[in-house]
């Protein structure tokens, strides 16, 4: 049985989400990223080729609220702060990029507390 690149998969199926989600002025792009120990998330605008705002479990300011939490009660935290920095930034309206994972766990989890937040997508 051949064995099975995983992340080379989930490349495969970003680039195939990427083919149909881009990120404008008016509805930046909020990407995530988790790795093993993190997760990670952006708001961008794909026409500048810049990021907006960012969030993630490394991030100084939020570091403190992680202790003792679930990495899906961390993504949760994440979900929010990245939601509260693009609304200060006048950023309501999202387009999401889940970046090839399945919408489960980690990824559901920030995405539910950004529509929280109020962020819309």
């Amino acid at each position: 049985m051949p064995e099975v690149d995983r992340a080379a998969a989930r490349r495969r199926r970003h680039k195939r989400i990427r083919a149909k989600v881009s990120g404008t002025q008016e509805r930046p792009r909020l990407n995530v990223f988790r790795s093993l120990q993190h997760i990670y998330a952006q708001v961008i605008d794909d026409w500048e080729g810049e990021t907006l705002v960012s969030a993630s479990t490394v991030d100084l300011a939020i570091r403190p609220q992680l202790d003792g939490l679930s990495k899906t009660e961390q993504a949760r935290v994440v979900g929010e702060a990245v939601a509260e920095r693009a609304l200060e930034k006048g950023i309501g309206t999202v387009v999401f990029d889940r970046g090839g994972y399945k919408y489960h766990g980690r990824v559901k989890a920030l995405a539910e507390a950004a529509r929280e937040m109020g962020l819309e997508f």
